[in-house]
């Protein structure tokens, strides 16, 4: 089984990139409207970002929750017990962010926000009506005037050999927003699992656009959507010496939206993050 790319621009593209999400919990898109030249001008600058000492002047707000988090406090996955083999930048629209970047980062988070909200656009078309009947209200409306988003700018580094036994790039997980934006990273790794276990390789032809469910969605759907595990895994051969970039848009409600019977999204986010200890 492979998971097939879905044309943005083809007449039945909402269909199928629906159905391809119900199945898997991943879509892929490819032709569409995020400026690939962008991406790779964020890829390149970032990647001389996380090069240099620079990043040590942005260390995160632990109450907010943005800026840089160096590797020594990475996220443990739940359900693991070890750290995840990455440093990463959080980007809000109000939060820190080195000024050279910010332009880019800016116009990304507008283009991938814009795209996401047509997304949940197609979630609510071309799922079941009993399904949509029972959001608090249309998906899309979920993210207006939200500025909970957070773009993070992921760098994996080269492995060294040395790395604490059982580590991988990420964990197994599940992400907690509505729905995740990833352009194709700059290096393979990416691999979700499907219903009977087997971990499947997403792909990562660059230009292609990957979108996944989040818990929260899955909760505001009653699990129609799955939110579906996924994980980075660590490269071998040569490319264990090269960096992979990663720059995945959470997509995230209002906090006062209301996802289910026991959860707002504020409710639900601070139970994730304390599970993931992160606050």
């Amino acid at each position: 089984m492979q998971l097939q790319a879905v044309d943005y621009r083809a007449p039945n593209a909402a269909a199928d990139f629906v159905e391809s999400l119900r199945q898997t919990g991943f879509g892929v898109l490819k032709n569409h409207p995020i400026q690939q030249s962008l991406v790779d001008r964020i890829y390149t600058d970032w990647q001389g970002f996380f090069d240099s000492e620079e990043k040590q002047q942005y260390h995160f707000n632990k109450d907010t929750q943005d800026g840089f988090f160096p590797a020594s406090v990475s996220e443990v996955a739940k359900g693991h017990s070890v750290k995840d083999i990455k440093e990463y930048f959080h980007y809000y629209s109000w939060g820190q962010c080195p000024e050279r970047h910010k332009d880019a980062l800016a116009q990304y988070y507008a283009q991938a926000t814009d795209l996401a909200a047509e997304l949940l656009g197609w979630v609510q078309q071309h799922g079941p009506a009993e399904v949509a009947e029972g959001y608090a209200e249309p998906l899309p409306k979920m993210i207006d005037g939200s500025d909970k988003s957070l773009l993070r700018v992921l760098h994996y580094p080269p492995l060294k050999g040395d790395e604490t036994p059982g580590a991988i790039r990420a964990a197994a997980h599940e992400d907690i927003n509505l729905l995740t934006i990833l352009p194709a990273a700059n290096a393979k790794g990416l691999q979700v699992q499907l219903k009977d276990g087997r971990w499947l390789d997403v792909p990562c032809d660059f230009g292609h656009l990957i979108v996944n469910i989040g818990d929260m969605l899955q909760e505001a759907s009653g699990g129609y959507f799955p939110s579906t595990t996924h994980r980075v895994v660590n490269p071998e051969g040569e490319a264990m010496n090269q960096s992979r970039i990663s720059l995945p848009l959470f997509l995230h409600p209002r906090p006062d939206v209301v996802l289910s019977e026991r959860h707002t999204a504020h409710s639900y986010l601070m139970e994730r993050l304390k599970e993931l200890g992160v606050i």
